[in-house]
């Protein structure tokens, strides 16, 4: 699977960004898809994931209730809608793609494809 994550940028604090990940290759709506970050100097982690059939869903904590994450797979995209951003949210976003049991989907080992990460900044 080739993923291409988009959307990330500039945003205030208490803004909104929405995210979003195609994906080309192979059957999309065969993987789990999850959301990951990682800020300057610390360790990637996990922000969201969605099941294959996108009837399930999971958050960090930190973002419970502020992201929401959503697949077409008709038209083999995920999303995160990111609002009420924070300045600890600015990182670099990635999407990625498992095939994994859904018990591990916080965990990034667990992915197999992996988007180039999009950029998302969030000013004071």
């Amino acid at each position: 699977v080739q993923l291409q994550a988009s959307g990330g940028g500039l945003v205030q604090a208490g803004g909104s960004l929405r995210l979003s990940c195609a994906a080309s290759g192979r059957t999309f709506s065969n993987y789990h898809m999850g959301w990951f970050r990682q800020a300057p100097g610390k360790e990637r982690e996990f922000v969201a994931a969605i099941s294959r059939a996108g009837t399930t869903t999971h958050y960090a904590s930190s973002v419970k209730g502020r992201f929401t994450i959503s697949r077409d797979n008709a038209k083999n995209t995920v999303s995160l809608q990111m609002n009420s951003l924070r300045q600890e949210d600015t990182a670099v976003y990635y999407c990625a793609a498992t095939g994994s049991r859904w018990s591990t989907i916080d965990l990034d080992y667990e992915y197999d494809y992996w988007g180039q990460g999009t950029l998302v900044t969030v000013s004071s």
